[in-house]
C-alpha cells in the first residue's frame, strides 16, 4: 500500500505495540500530529508542559513497566530539550526511542529556521541515532531503532525526520515486531570457575546493580542464589526493591550513603560477586582499596563495564538473569553462621535516625508514607537529600518500584517520571513522588500535565529552603561557606499548587502530614505535601570521596 511518512510513523508506532507516546507539538512535526489526531483511538498522546517533562515521562514509563518509552519532539529547541531526558536514560540503561523533527531536507545544514544537528548532539548519549533522508527509509529505521533499544544493554536511540519526510511517500509494507533475543551466551568454564569460588567463600557477599532490577527472572534468580549459598547481599540505588524489605539477608544501600553494615561486610569479605552493577564512584570511593580483601567475580551484559573501574578476579560477560539461572545449580547449598554473626554485630552500629513528633524527620515522612500506601506502590525520586533519605527508608517491595536518576543524577527528573508512571500503571496505582524544594522548582510546571489527565500523584516536598545536599557538602568539606545554596525563594506550595488546579498542604509537624496524607490519598487528581525540615538535616552515614568504611561519619 502507497502511505506517507506520517501515516508510516503511526502504522510503525502500532506495529511495535506502542500505546502511549509523551510530546509536544511544533512546525516540524505538524504533519505527525495531524496524524495522530486520526489516530487517536490506537495512540494515547500524553502532551507535557515542556520536551524535557515528556523524556523523563517516556522514561519513567519505560522504567515501571519494562517497555520502550517513546517521546516526539519537534525540530530546533524542542529537540534539544530532550537532551537531558535522553542522557539520563542513557546513564540508566532505561529503553527508550526518541522522535524529532527537523527541517526539510533541500535546507538540512542552512541554518534554517529552528535546525539543530540532533544527530551530532545526541551521538555520546545514545545507543544509536539516525538521520532518515528518504521516505522509503523510515519504517525499517524505526523498526531497528525499537530493537536496538531492547537488545543487550538497553538504553535510548534517537530517530531524526525532516519534515518533508513526513509528507512524502512510498510503498509500505507492514510487519511484525522483531523477536528481541535474549543474551543466552556466557562462558562455561568461567561460570564454573566462579560457582567454585563461592563454595569455597567463608565470607562472601553480593553486590548488585540495576542489570538485576531490569529483569523479574533476574531478581527471582538472585534470591535464590543468595538463599542457597547463604550469602548476604547489599545494593546500590539502582536495584532498591529487588530484596524484600526485612529480608535476613540484605544488608541495605552500599557506597557513600551505604549502612555501616553494607560497607564493612564488603570491605571484610573474602568473595565479592558483583552482579549487573558497575563500580560507580559512589559505591567504590577508592577503587584502589574497593573490596581489597576479597577476589571480585563481575557479572555483566556489558563487556566494557569488566575491568573499567575496579579490577576484577574473574568475569562471566551475559545476561544476569542468563547467567544466574546457569550458576545455580552449580552453588552448594550451605550456612555462613560465623560470618552472619559477625554481620549481626556491625549491624548493632548501623545508624539510627532519631524520631521526633514536634518537628518533622525525613525517615519519619517516608516511613508514614509506606504505612499509609502499602507494598504496591510507586516511589519516584528526583535527586537530592531527599533521594537519599528513600532510598535508605522506602520499604521497597518490588524491582519496579522506585525510579530515580542514578548515573546522571538530574534534578528536575521526578515529576515528569511520576507521570509516566502513572500513565503505564494507571490511576488505581498509587504513584509517590519524593522531591526536594531544588529540585522540584526545576520542573514543577509538569503539575499542569497532571492536573490535565487527572493524574493522582502525591507530591511529597522536602523543603529545607535550602540545596540540601550541595549544603551538606559545603558543611563537610567547604568550611561551612554556604555559596549560592539558599536561594532565598518565597514560594508558596499551596497557593501554586491550587494555581495549578491541584491540591497543596503544608506541613510543620508528624499530626499534620499525617492528616494532609489521608486527604491526599482520597483526591483524584495530584497533591502537593510540603514538608518544612531543618536546613541542617544530614544524608547519614556518609563516607567522603576516596574515603573507606573506616572514615564512614554517622553523627551530625
Amino acid at each position: 500500500m502507497i502511505l506517507n511518512g506520517s501515516q508510516i510513523f503511526v502504522e510503525v508506532l502500532a506495529e511495535q505495540g506502542v500505546d502511549t507516546l509523551f510530546g509536544y507539538p511544533g512546525g516540524a512535526v505538524l504533519n505527525l500530529y495531524d496524524e495522530l489526531y486520526r489516530n487517536q483511538h490506537r495512540i494515547h498522546h500524553v502532551m507535557t508542559a515542556h520536551e524535557q517533562g515528556a523524556s523523563h515521562a517516556a522514561d519513567g514509563y519505560a522504567r515501571a513497566t519494562g517497555k520502550t518509552g517513546v517521546v516526539l519532539a519537534t525540530s530546533g529547541p524542542g529537540a534539544t530539550n530532550l537532551v537531558t531526558g535522553i542522557a539520563t536514560a542513557y546513564m540508566d540503561s532505561v529503553p527508550m526511542v526518541a522522535f524529532t523533527g527537523n527541517v526539510g531536507t533541500p535546507v538540512l545544514g542552512k541554518d534554517a529556521f529552528q535546525e539543530a544537528y540532533i544527530e551530532g548532539i545526541t551521538m555520546p548519549i545514545t545507543k544509536h541515532n539516525y538521520t532518515v533522508r528518504r521516505v522509503e527509509d523510515l519504517a525499517d529505521t524505526m523498526r531497528e531503532a525499537f530493537r536496538i533499544a531492547q537488545t543487550g544493554r538497553k538504553g535510548p536511540v534517537l530517530v531524526d525526520i525532516p519534515k518533508d519526510i513526513t509528507a512524502a511517500s512510498c510503498e509500505f509494507t507492514p510487519a511484525a515486531p522483531a523477536q528481541i533475543p535474549q543474551m543466552t551466551d556466557y562462558d562455561a568454564a568461567a561460570l564454573a570457575k566462579a560457582a567454585e569460588l563461592i563454595n569455597s567463600a567463608k565470607r562472601p557477599v553480593v553486590y548488585f546493580g540495576g542489570g538485576v532490577a531490569v529483569s523479574e527472572q533476574g531478581c527471582t534468580a538472585l534470591r535464590a542464589l543468595i538463599e542457597k549459598a547463604d550469602m548476604p547481599a547489599t545494593y546500590t540505588l539502582m536495584a532498591a526493591g529487588v530484596l524484600n524489605y526485612g529480608d535476613a539477608r540484605s544488608l541495605g544501600l552500599i557506597g557513600m550513603h551505604g549502612t555501616y553494615t553494607a560497607n564493612k561486610t564488603v570491605d571484610s569479605a573474602d568473595l565479592v560477586l558483583a552482579i549487573g552493577t558497575r563500580f560507580s564512584d559512589r559505591v567504590a570511593l577508592n577503587p584502589g582499596k574497593f573490596a581489597a580483601n576479597a577476589q571480585i567475580v563481575q557479572i555483566d551484559i556489558d563487556a566494557s563495564e569488566v575491568d573499567k573501574n575496579v579490577p576484577v578476579a574473574l568475569s562471566v560477560v551475559g545476561d544476569a538473569a542468563v547467567v544466574l539461572k546457569a550458576l545455580l545449580p552449580l552453588v552448594k547449598q550451605t550456612e555462613h553462621r560465623e560470618w552472619f554473626a559477625q554481620i549481626a554485630q556491625w549491624q548493632a552500629n548501623d545508624y539510627q535516625p532519631k524520631d521526633s513528633e514536634t518537628v518533622l524527620k525525613p525517615h519519619q515522612i517516608i516511613r508514614e508514607v509506606c504505612d499509609m500506601t502499602g507494598p504496591d506502590t510507586v516511589y519516584v525520586t528526583d535527586v537530592g537529600q531527599h533521594q537519599m533519605w528513600a532510598a535508605q527508608y522506602v520499604r521497597h517491595a518490588k524491582p519496579r518500584g522506585f525510579l530515580t536518576s542514578g548515573g546522571l543524577g538530574t534534578m528536575g527528573y521526578g515529576y515528569g517520571a511520576a507521570i509516566g508512571a502513572q500513565v503505564a500503571l494507571g490511576k488505581n496505582q498509587r504513584v509517590i513522588h519524593f522531591t526536594g524544594d531544588g529540585s522540584f522548582h526545576m520542573n514543577l510546571n509538569e503539575c499542569c500535565t497532571a492536573v490535565s489527565y487527572e493524574l493522582p500523584i502525591i507530591t511529597v516536598i522536602f523543603n529545607n529552603q535550602v540545596l540540601g545536599m550541595v549544603r551538606q557538602w559545603q558543611t563537610v568539606f567547604y568550611g561551612k561557606r554556604y555559596s549560592s545554596t539558599d536561594p532565598h525563594r518565597k514560594t508558596n506550595y499551596v497557593k501554586l499548587a491550587e494555581g495549578f488546579g491541584a491540591k497543596g498542604y503544608h506541613c510543620e509537624t508528624m499530626a499534620q502530614f499525617r492528616a494532609a496524607m489521608a486527604e491526599a490519598l482520597q483526591n483524584s487528581g495530584p497533591s502537593w505535601i510540603e514538608c518544612c525540615i531543618d536546613k541542617d538535616e544530614k544524608v547519614l552515614p556518609m563516607i567522603p570521596p576516596g574515603g573507606g568504611v573506616q572514615d564512614i561519619t554517622m553523627q551530625d
